[in-house]
């Protein structure tokens, strides 16, 4: 679990240009929205995307993906119960 937060960090900074963060900045169980990231709806579709390309995880419903963007901590383990790929 370690390393697929470490890589969803890590493709979380790449995929959303986050030049001004680093992998370490980033506390697992920190907001990815709000005061955390400061990330918008516009990150959240980026997120959706990378959830598409690199796990193989469609997320359709608005509701759900609020919850499972909540933290690294909270998307690692949504991504290691659905990843298909």
């Amino acid at each position: 679990m370690e390393a697929l937060k470490q890589e969803l960090k890590e493709s979380i900074l790449e995929a959303l240009n986050l030049e001004e963060f680093t992998v370490a900045d980033i506390n697992d169980t920190d907001p990815l929205f709000g005061d955390g990231l400061g990330l918008d709806s516009i990150d959240a579709l980026e997120l959706i995307v990378l959830l598409d390309k690199d796990y193989g995880i469609k997320l359709t419903d608005p509701e759900e993906s609020k919850s499972i963007f909540k933290s690294v901590e909270v998307l690692a383990s949504y991504v290691e119960a659905n990843r298909k790929k």
